[in-house]
């Protein structure tokens, strides 16, 4: 009978393969997402985060459809995209209500549309 932690290291996800290592080199993303929550929001990147909204979702589904699942991977994007979520929420806020943005505004500002 192998231990979990036997089991682990030689599973398809485990260390090592590229598909343990890749997410956990992408958590440095989730947290520079997290560290730039102390930055003023005017210095935030509305289609940075959006961009980085959309990988984390993307990759989120796919870590789950791909086999073998990889848990790992579908975790550090979940986190991606909310880290993503509470910047562009932080961003919304500060258009509208410090800005005097409407919403259409904010959100021609977050696409970065030029009139």
């Amino acid at each position: 009978m192998s231990s979990a932690f036997a089991k682990f290291m030689v599973s398809p996800t485990g260390p090592k393969t590229v598909h343990f290592w890749a997410p956990v080199m992408k958590w440095a993303l989730v947290l520079a997402g997290a560290n730039e929550m102390m930055r003023p929001v005017e210095k935030v990147s509305a289609t940075q985060q959006l961009s980085l909204f959309a990988t984390g979702a993307i990759w989120t589904r796919w870590s789950m459809v791909i086999i073998p699942k990889n848990f790992l991977l579908a975790s550090v994007n979940f986190f991606l995209a909310t880290v993503s979520i509470g910047q562009l929420t932080r961003i919304a806020h500060w258009r509208m209500s410090v800005m005097g943005d409407s919403p259409k505004e904010t959100v021609k500002y977050m696409f970065d549309m030029k009139d």
